[in-house]
């Protein structure tokens, strides 16, 4: 499956060039994280991706959620497809932009950080600093999560959560924090005084994880 996506290149790319991954939430699309793309660094190639699925209003999802039913919350069918979908293309622009010996980064809001934890836990070796924001982990998507800590400890995690979030409860992305750090994971964990978004302090400590 090709996702569409969009792309700020920096002016100089090498077989080294950082690849920073943006996935967006629910109801969403691939401009929304993408206007962060300013203040991230120069040097690295920025790519956003389009959720696949149409939601009912507008926007764009990874997968179908229903909220009123606790045991079936997510279609895990559509989140696995997506999954294979973002690994499928972040494999095509490597190649494409020739990057071998680079590292490749994630940053998810919402539903895009439900899968940046998925995707980085399944594949440990493919990825580095992992942001997810107002998420959670969701064990159904976790099935192959690798166990190995040594894959685990090259993982940087920044998970940051509002403490008024209505949306996905606070306890829930306490709950991942708890997982990583079970798993001998290094992640920061940060709650901010938000809802279900990402505030200035937030924003600020976001690009201060990814800029170090």
């Amino acid at each position: 499956m090709d996702l569409q996506y969009i792309v700020r290149e920096p002016e100089h790319i090498t077989s080294k060039t950082p690849l920073l991954i943006l996935l967006h939430g629910f109801g969403s699309n691939e401009q929304d994280l993408f206007s962060f793309a300013p203040t991230l660094p120069s040097d690295w190639l920025i790519v956003s991706f389009r959720a696949p699925f149409d939601t009912t209003y507008e926007g764009y999802s990874w997968y179908d959620i229903d909220l009123m039913d606790e045991e079936n919350r997510i279609d895990v069918a559509q989140a696995k497809e997506s999954q294979e979908a973002i690994l499928e293309n972040i494999l095509k622009i490597s190649n494409q932009y020739g990057l071998t010996e680079n590292q490749t980064h994630l940053c998810g809001f919402s539903q895009g950080g439900i899968l940046s934890y998925s995707l980085a836990l399944n594949n440990p070796d493919l990825f580095t600093k992992v942001a997810c924001m107002s998420c959670y982990a969701e064990e159904k998507l976790l099935t192959h999560m690798v166990k190995d800590k040594k894959k685990i400890e090259k993982l940087r995690f920044f998970i940051s959560h509002g403490t008024d979030d209505a949306i996905i409860p606070l306890d829930w992305g306490r709950k991942a924090a708890d997982m990583l750090y079970e798993m001998g994971a290094f992640f920061s964990f940060r709650e901010y005084m938000s809802g279900h978004g990402v505030n200035q302090k937030n924003y600020m400590d976001l690009m201060d994880f990814f800029g170090k």
